[in-house]
């Protein structure tokens, strides 16, 4: 009998994925997504859909009993909200109603929660050493905040088997914020916010599904990984990298960090009456300019055997490769 695994926010980029590699993996796959949600995308795939309301933890906790899920991998959230109340309503809230129901349900092997290397923060351009699960975490943004009080509430619910994963910027297929960097290329401009120097890390989308897998089948329990490609990147390698891949050449423009900080202002005001969040506001600016995002994969190697299959170059070639190929390029 093949073992059933619940994947919350899997109509997103990284919830595809993440069925993707649970489906070759031999595993049954229930899809959790909104009523609302675009689910044309996810035709490829033989799934069950679910729809739970994560306001309702007596539901929650019937349906898992129902199921009987052998695992679930929370990757549902939002990285964008006008305020720390509405992170924390689907980041945090969330997490704690499916972990209290998946507890009080019983029967869990496992329960996998995509974090996010912003729970706890950057450190000093200079800092000799990299992020590690030991570092004191300082997020510096509302959305961080979140995603480190979702941890809480989960090392907070007694007796349920997890781990906790923190990704750094994760892109590859499907993902749209760095389609957006790659046309900016294409045009022929490379834009920066300010010349502050930056420490950046990555992480392609299916290494991050396969330490999922593997976090899954380990035989370990409540802990936390970083996980990144296990390189440091100046603040220009992205664009380096891709301008080759693209045979492009671009003019810099370093825009200084007071207009940018200016207009993300401009966009909180001109969305303050809006359903939708800017892309850019203040708050995330802070994330965005942060020194150095660069993270140690030594526990998650050691603990969970996870080797990275692809560096920066690999990852955006075969991005590259997948958006000219369904004509996203």
């Amino acid at each position: 009998m093949r073992e059933k695994v619940l994947i919350t926010g899997a109509s997103g980029f990284v919830g595809f994925h993440l069925v993707d590699a649970a489906l070759a993996a031999g595993m049954e796959v229930h899809a959790a997504v909104r009523k609302s949600s675009s689910i044309e995308h996810m035709s490829v795939f033989n799934v069950k859909y679910v729809y739970p309301d994560y306001n309702d933890q007596e539901g929650l906790r019937r349906e898992l009993e129902r199921q009987q899920y052998d695992y679930i991998i929370h990757a549902a959230g939002i990285t964008r909200a006008r305020n720390r109340a509405a992170y924390d309503a689907v980041n945090a809230d969330y997490t704690k109603q499916l972990a209290q129901a998946a507890q009080a349900a019983g029967m869990l092997k496992k329960f996998i929660h995509i974090s996010s290397l912003a729970a706890v923060g950057p450190v000093n351009y200079t800092a000799l050493e990299p992020i590690t699960e030991d570092n004191h975490p300082q997020p510096v943004t509302s959305y961080g905040q979140s995603k480190l009080l979702a941890e809480q509430y989960l090392m907070s619910t007694t007796g349920l088997p997890y781990i906790i994963l923190r990704p750094t910027a994760v892109y590859g297929p499907r993902e749209r914020d760095i389609l957006i960097m790659f046309k900016t290329i294409g045009k022929g401009w490379e834009p920066y916010i300010g010349r502050a120097p930056q420490w950046l890390s990555f992480i392609y989308v299916k290494d991050l599904a396969q330490a999922v897998i593997k976090a899954m089948r380990a035989p370990v329990a409540n802990s936390i990984y970083h996980i990144s490609d296990g390189y440091a990147y100046d603040r220009y390698a992205l664009a380096q990298i891709t301008k080759a891949l693209l045979h492009k050449k671009t003019m810099k423009l370093h825009i200084p960090h007071g207009v940018i900080k200016l207009l993300a202002g401009m966009m909180e005001t001109a969305t303050r009456w809006s359903e939708k969040s800017p892309v850019l506001s203040r708050e995330k600016l802070q994330e965005l300019t942060a020194a150095n995002w660069h993270c140690s994969i030594e526990k998650i190697g050691r603990e969970l055997s996870f080797v990275p299959q692809y560096n920066l170059e690999t990852g955006l070639s075969q991005t590259l490769q997948w958006y000219k190929s369904n004509n996203w390029l």
